[in-house]
């Protein structure tokens, strides 16, 4: 019976053994061809230009503008203030102000902890832009504070 259960542990084992080591060999070559695929680094001012340049585009429809606006919002980020513009002209172009107010709201929420200094700056920056384009600040259209808030009992 012991010899039973020895054979049974040194072919499991063996087989467990030759598994790990397919495993581990495929997977470091993996990541060595992935890491050896990675170009340069893109910097802010070209990062920058290829979305203005994505938003500037001749026939961009609302559902690209809402997946550029999209990707760059699920970024680590801010979006500055040119790449801003130019999603806000193009929501003009699509004829799409409530995309253009969603787009004004997701670049506040994204100054996160820093809103009360990053947002500031950015409507300095994208106001002539808004009132050339017509469209509504967030706080212009009272979305920046609940409509149907309560009172909090500590400022009673």
């Amino acid at each position: 019976m012991n010899d039973l259960v020895y054979a049974m542990l040194r072919t499991t084992a063996g087989k467990l053994a030759s598994a790990m080591r397919g495993t581990v060999g495929i997977t470091s070559s993996r990541v060595a061809a992935v890491r050896c695929l990675h170009g340069t680094e893109e910097s802010a001012e070209e990062f920058d230009k290829r979305y203005e340049k994505y938003f500037a585009r001749e026939g961009i429809d609302g559902w690209e503008v809402r997946k550029g606006m999209n990707d760059l919002l699920g970024m680590d980020l801010v979006p500055s203030p040119k790449v801003i513009e130019s999603g806000l002209r193009a929501c003009r172009r699509v004829n799409d102000i409530a995309l253009a107010i969603r787009w004004l709201e997701g670049c506040k929420d994204k100054c996160g902890d820093q809103k009360a200094t990053l947002y500031p700056y950015l409507l300095e920056k994208i106001t002539p832009t808004l009132k050339e384009l017509g469209v509504p600040t967030i706080e212009e259209l009272g979305y920046d504070k609940p409509e149907l808030a309560l009172k909090s009992v500590f400022d009673m």
